[in-house]
C-alpha cells in the first residue's frame, strides 16, 4: 500500500516507478492521481483499473499508459544530471507545497533540499521590466534574504533574474516550466547553474526532455506561488503572466503584495490593480516581512480534503448516474459543488464520473473548482 499520509510518505524504489508511470500516463494530473492512489491504496492497482475507468468514460481509443521501462529510463537520465524525483512528505519536498491538491506527486528537485525546507517569499513580474523595476527587485531579494527568507521565482528575463541574482547567497529557488535539461530561456543556463552550485535548488514537475510551452507557464506558477508564504509582483503589464500567479496565490492563501508604480508606465498597470483589489502595497521588505510573521508561527496543515467526509473517493455509478452527470456538463466551466447539488446524487458517485470523464480525455478541470466538457 503507498497511500499518503501527511509528511510521513517514504516511497521504495518500487513504488517510486508505479507512481512515476501514473502520473505520467495520459489524462492523469496531480488531482486525478490523488484520486487514484486514495481508492485503490497504489499507484500499481490505480495503473491496472485505466483502462476500464477511461472505457466507462467514453474515450474513443485505449489511452498511454507509461511503460516501466520508460519510468526507469527518466529516473536514470535525471540522476545523471543531479535530479532527484521526491514525493510530498518526503525530505526536500516544499511543506507548503505539499499541502496544495494539485502538488506534484513526484518533484523533480536539483540542489540543496535545506533551502526548499525554509521560509520563502516569491518575487515575480515583468519580462520586460524597467530600470527601476530590475533594481527594487533585487533590493527586495537582498533585503529578504538578509532576514532569513530564501527567494523562488520563475528564471525569467526581467524581474524574475533579478531576484535570483540578489538573492544566490541568501538562498533561491528556480521554478522551471520545462525539464531540467530544457531551461527557458537558453541564457539562462549559467544563471541556474550558479544557483544549484551555491546550495539553491531548483525544481520541476515536468519530465526530463520536456521542452517548456506557453501552457506550461501558468503551471508552472502554481508552483512558485506554492512553495512560497506570500507572493510579491514588482511590475506587471495587464494581462501579464505574473497576474496569473498573483491570482493563483490568492486562490491558495498565499498573500499577495504588489509594488505601486508611475501610471503612466503600463508596465505597473497591472500592479496598481492589485493593489485596488486588496493586494498588499510594498515598497520595503519590512511591508512583506511584518504580514507574513503571524503566518510562520502558525503549523502547516493539510487543506480539507474532498474525501475527509469519510466517503470514498471513487463509488460506482451506475448508467444513470453518469448520464445525469453528464447531461449537466458543457463547454461552460461550472461549480463542482454545484455540479453535485444539482445532480442529486453523492459527491463520491459525481467524481467518480468525473474521474472517468478525465480519464478518457473529455473533462477539462479549471481553477476554484470549476470543470467543463472539452
Amino acid at each position: 500500500m503507498d497511500k499518503r499520509s501527511p509528511g510521513t510518505t517514504h516511497l521504495t524504489d518500487a513504488q517510486r516507478i508505479d507512481w512515476l508511470r501514473l502520473i505520467r500516463s495520459d489524462n492523469v494530473g496531480p488531482r486525478t492521481f490523488r484520486s487514484l492512489l486514495n481508492h485503490f491504496g497504489s499507484a500499481r492497482t490505480a495503473l491496472e483499473r485505466l483502462p476500464d475507468l477511461a472505457r466507462r468514460g467514453g474515450a474513443s481509443r485505449p489511452a498511454r499508459i507509461s511503460s516501466e521501462d520508460d519510468a526507469r529510463a527518466e529516473l536514470s537520465a535525471g540522476q545523471k544530471i543531479g535530479v532527484s524525483l521526491i514525493a510530498p512528505g518526503e525530505a526536500g519536498y516544499p511543506p507548503r507545497l505539499a499541502v496544495l491538491d494539485d502538488a506534484p506527486p513526484l518533484l523533480g528537485m536539483r540542489g540543496g533540499k535545506e533551502v526548499l525546507m525554509r521560509p520563502t517569499i516569491a518575487i515575480v513580474g515583468s519580462r520586460n521590466a524597467s530600470g527601476a523595476g530590475l533594481k527594487f527587485a533585487g533590493m527586495l531579494a537582498r533585503d529578504l534574504g538578509e532576514a532569513g527568507f530564501v527567494i523562488a521565482s520563475g528564471l525569467a528575463r526581467g524581474i524574475d533574474q533579478a531576484a535570483h541574482r540578489a538573492s544566490i547567497a541568501s538562498g533561491t529557488v528556480a521554478v522551471l516550466a520545462g525539464g531540467h535539461d530544457r531551461v527557458y530561456p537558453p541564457e539562462h543556463v549559467g544563471l541556474l547553474a550558479e544557483i544549484v552550485e551555491s546550495g539553491g535548488a531548483a525544481i520541476s514537475e515536468m519530465p526530463i526532455g520536456h521542452v517548456p510551452r506557453a501552457r506550461d507557464f501558468p503551471r508552472r506558477n502554481r508552483l512558485i506561488s506554492g512553495v512560497a508564504l506570500g507572493v510579491v509582483v514588482v511590475e506587471a503589464a495587464h494581462r501579464s503572466s505574473s497576474l496569473i500567479t498573483a491570482r493563483i496565490a490568492a486562490e491558495q492563501g498565499r498573500e499577495v503584495f504588489a509594488v505601486p508604480g508611475s501610471p503612466l508606465d503600463p508596465r505597473a498597470a497591472g500592479t496598481n490593480d492589485l493593489i485596488k483589489q486588496g493586494a498588499m502595497l510594498t515598497t520595503c521588505a519590512a511591508d512583506v516581512i511584518n504580514a507574513v510573521a503571524p503566518i510562520m508561527e502558525r503549523p502547516i496543515e493539510l487543506f480539507a480534503r474532498e474525501t475527509d467526509d469519510g466517503e470514498p473517493a471513487i463509488s460506482e455509478p451506475d448508467a444513470r448516474d453518469r448520464d445525469r452527470v453528464t447531461g449537466l456538463l458543457g463547454p461552460t466551466p461550472v461549480l463542482l459543488d454545484d455540479l453535485i447539488r444539482m445532480a442529486g446524487t453523492s459527491p463520491a458517485i459525481v467524481r467518480t464520473v468525473l474521474l472517468e470523464l478525465e480519464l478518457a480525455g473529455r473533462l477539462e478541470r479549471h481553477g476554484g473548482g470549476l470543470v467543463s466538457l472539452m
